[in-house]
């Protein structure tokens, strides 16, 4: 890494700190210290959760504001992209965790209601096509609260609407979908997920994510419950059972809820995103490819955009080095994920990461260009 002319910015959001445009022109900023006469591309990448739509309006699509529901069902202002009659729709945006009413977890009565409201919105543009990136979410509802938005309609045993939300989905014995938007039918439908995990089981929405929403141990093993007993009556309802198709977990089980029922494939968040910014082109003839993200764990590697960029390097023979927030994989674990070096930020300097970032940047430079690095 002695010789490098041109350098690919690819980072992912440092969640809480650093949107992902923000982590790139900090990073930006750190390439020029060290290396002031290398060509600099900025390709802010997202996943599916959030920043997703911050990442494609960079690629030329435009903003259209909506108010949606929070998780919580309190109004928040949301939006949704168009491009070339190809709508998407980001459910962090609109009820993820980003969203909740002073930060405080509701794990249990959380819902993606917010999401169907998003969508509505989109299918009134006139989209021919319709994006539905899942991540970062608030809730485990098995997308109960999308479903309900779009006009389904979720009954207990006395014969009573039930609310959406993970606590609730026990209790749901009839599902009534002949209420959904039939504008739903027409239009083509793809869910973009953050993560490859199933529905169920150790390493599904509950058990892996509810804690990350506040859900204690008792929460995740009623939330397990719930999503198994939902899961069976919408699996015998619409005749598709989705439970374990990898990303089918993926926003407490959203992405299962539209597999389901609105008969949407599931593809790479990081990878719709990637394309849509001509990432792999702007990899081209590169010297370098630096990503980064918040917290590079063993969860990186499960869909998120960090183990994209760096096995997108890896296909087109380009090294690549993340700098992150923190860094909780050994040198076996990068090398596995197509990471030649990683480097976190120095914690003295955590009052202002996209200085620390940029400090990072530069020195991994460095370090990685000394003449016996040749």
């Amino acid at each position: 890494m002695t010789d490098l002319r041109r350098i690919v910015l690819a980072p992912n959001a440092f969640k809480g700190t650093l949107s992902a445009e923000g982590a790139a022109a900090a990073m930006a900023a750190g390439v020029r210290d060290a290396l002031p006469a290398a060509d600099v591309l900025l390709r802010p990448l997202a996943d599916g959760g959030d920043g997703s739509l911050d990442a494609l309006v960079s690629a030329g699509f435009t903003r259209h504001p909506v108010t949606t529901r929070g998780p919580t069902g309190a109004p928040v202002e949301s939006s949704f992209v168009i491009r070339d009659r190809v709508a998407v729709v980001e459910l962090a945006d609109s009820c993820g965790l980003a969203r909740l009413p002073a930060g405080r977890p509701e794990p249990m009565t959380s819902n993606t209601a917010g999401l169907g409201d998003a969508i509505s919105a989109a299918l009134d543009s006139g989209a021919d096509e319709l994006v539905i990136c899942v991540g970062g979410s608030a809730s485990t509802d098995g997308g109960a609260g999308l479903l309900t938005s779009l006009g389904a309609v979720l009954r207990d045993a006395r014969g009573e609407a039930v609310r959406p939300g993970g606590g609730s989905l026990g209790s749901i014995v009839d599902i009534d979908l002949s209420g959904l938007d039939p504008r739903l039918a027409g239009v083509r439908i793809t869910v973009a997920t953050d993560v490859t995990s199933p529905l169920l089981g150790p390493a599904g929405a509950a058990a892996v994510f509810a804690p990350q929403k506040g859900a204690d141990a008792a929460q995740v093993e009623q939330l397990e419950a719930g999503l198994t007993s939902w899961s069976q009556k919408l699996a015998r309802v619409t005749g598709v059972d989705a439970r374990m198709v990898p990303g089918s977990g993926a926003a407490g089980g959203t992405a299962f809820a539209a597999i389901t029922t609105l008969d949407a494939p599931v593809v790479s968040g990081a990878q719709f995103i990637a394309s849509a910014i001509g990432l792999a082109d702007a990899m081209t003839d590169a010297d370098l490819v630096i990503t980064g993200e918040g917290a590079l764990d063993l969860q990186s590697a499960l869909g998120k955009g960090t183990g994209f960029v760096a096995h997108l390097a890896g296909e087109l023979g380009v090294p690549c080095i993340a700098v992150c927030g923190r860094v909780d994989l050994d040198e076996v674990d990068l090398t596995r994920m197509g990471i030649a070096f990683a480097t976190s930020l120095n914690e003295a300097n955590a009052h202002d990461p996209a200085s620390s970032l940029r400090s990072a940047t530069a020195n991994a430079l460095r370090a990685r260009t000394m003449p016996s690095e040749s």
